[in-house]
């Protein structure tokens, strides 16, 4: 098994699925003395039903709800901010905030949150992302380490010890020993790990895509005679406005505005703004809330034989009648410049990209009638109105758990079923929240350990190992 997760020749689940029919075979044709073969099989596959995988399986759900709610967002948002002031202050932020995140969310959403930010701003001319990922991540894996239901493995372990009889596990049992180590860590992996890692950011190659939108600016958030130059600090460096810096923003007037898909968000966010009519928006959501269908955003390519070609996206009536949202546009085969003039009305050509939302069945429906190609790297809105729920149920079920209350098998599982109940997690979504590379791994690893044990592996190994260890001076092998 081991040997098969070296070499890197077949993928980690295959291997865990072989391991777990090897250990299943090898007991019904050979059993272990005093046992059945019915009894090999019990053991080989009981570490799917074993309450750490479930427990696991639970995390997983709750972090998918932080994800898909949003409910994360707010301290991105603040980290952007820290690293506009000072990018080595910025990452000793992002540091700290990815270590003491990932002590009580699985590991998998804070990297989810963290990755697009670094990236982001590697492109914005921050550190680049080589320089800053590899840090992040160990920060990611120290925080883990901290507390029990850190990552699947701490579990797992946990799981097992229980079951061998040791004293139950509290979540930061361990804690203190990891803060320790973290003090010595955290100043190598801020100050002498990006000068050892290598700056491949790109000096060339093609841009990001910028779209042309047109914002309809909200009265609910934007501050009375607010103009652009007034919120430069707040607003995306890399959007282009086409109003005057000092004239003043009007509740209900229209904004054009070139920016990447990212600037574009921010800048909506920022002025409260929408790049599509607000009605249309707004039957967009109710529609959500009647059907509970996530609205997604994508591009989607103008093809040739395209019936969108010398059509204007706000006189082509194909947002009604698909029921989506069109953003944006960007327009291909023309300079930067040329496309800051265009505007978001131009009329559509083969190669323009445009930026689409809603129900992902309403835009494949509409890429299918109107001959577009819906490009990689589709996104789902956040479901923000349920972002603080998300939240509660995160923190219901980790404090109890931390102070001894109910065994966090019992807190995940009952907010897992929350975040279900609540809607935070669609059940048609529930795939893209259960990795079934972990799952497998960690049911075949309760498979190895159990035969292990029962077969006197383990009883073998530790003779072995005192055999080498009885000659070394005390510090060296200490015994309990």
């Amino acid at each position: 098994m081991f040997y098969g997760f070296v070499t890197g020749r077949a993928r980690v689940e295959i291997i865990s699925l072989l391991t777990i029919s090897a250990i299943a075979l090898g007991l019904y044709f050979f059993p272990l003395p005093g046992q059945s073969q019915t009894d090999g099989l019990k053991l080989a596959f009981e570490g799917f039903g074993h309450y750490a995988l479930v427990t696991i399986c639970a995390l997983m759900i709750m972090g998918r709800g932080l994800v898909t709610t949003g409910a994360l967002e707010p301290a991105a948002r603040a980290l952007t901010k820290v690293w506009r002031l000072n990018r080595q202050l910025g990452l000793l932020v992002t540091l700290l905030l990815a270590m003491f995140m990932s002590m009580m969310v699985n590991d998998t959403p804070v990297v989810v949150l963290l990755l697009p930010i670094l990236v982001t701003l590697a492109s914005r001319g921050g550190m680049p992302a080589s320089r800053t990922l590899i840090p992040v991540n160990s920060a990611v894996l120290i925080g883990g380490m901290a507390t029990t239901i850190g990552t699947s493995t701490n579990l797992l372990v946990v799981g097992i010890a229980s079951d061998m009889g040791m004293r139950p596990m509290g979540v930061f049992h361990f804690t203190p020993i990891v803060l320790m180590a973290a003090l010595v860590a955290l100043p190598f992996i801020w100050l002498v790990m990006p000068r050892l890692l290598p700056d491949n950011s790109p000096t060339g190659g093609h841009q990001p895509r910028r779209f042309c939108a047109t914002l309809r600016l909200g009265g609910s958030s934007l501050p009375a005679g607010a103009s652009i130059s007034a919120l430069k600090t707040l607003l995306p460096a890399d959007a282009e406005f086409k109003v005057p810096a000092d004239e003043p923003l009007a509740a209900g007037g229209r904004v054009g505005v070139v920016a990447t898909h990212e600037a574009l968000e921010e800048a909506m966010r920022v002025l409260g703004a929408t790049a599509a009519p607000p009605w249309l928006m707004e039957r967009l959501r109710a529609d959500y809330a009647r059907t509970g269908e996530d609205l997604t955003v994508v591009e989607v390519a103008v093809a040739a034989d395209s019936g969108l070609i010398g059509k204007r996206i706000t006189s082509s009536g194909v947002a009604e009648r698909y029921n989506i949202a069109f953003l944006g546009i960007h327009l291909a085969r023309q300079t930067r410049q040329e496309r800051v003039e265009a505007g978001a009305d131009s009329e559509i050509a083969e190669g323009d990209i445009l930026l689409a939302t809603g129900a992902l069945s309403d835009l494949q429906r509409l890429a299918r009638a109107e001959n577009l190609l819906m490009l990689e790297g589709s996104k789902e809105l956040p479901r923000t109105a349920k972002a603080p729920l998300a939240l509660a149920i995160m923190a219901g079920a980790v404090v109890p758990a931390s102070i001894g209350l109910v065994p966090i098998a019992i807190s995940a599982l009952g907010g897992a079923i929350l975040m279900f109940v609540t809607a935070c997690v669609k059940f048609d979504r529930v795939g893209r929240a259960l990795s079934a590379k972990v799952i497998v791994l960690v049911a075949a690893s309760i498979a190895i350990g159990r035969i292990v044990l029962d077969s006197g592996a383990a009883e073998w190994l530790s003779q072995l190992i005192a055999l080498g260890l009885q000659f070394l001076p005390p510090p060296a092998c200490s015994r309990r």
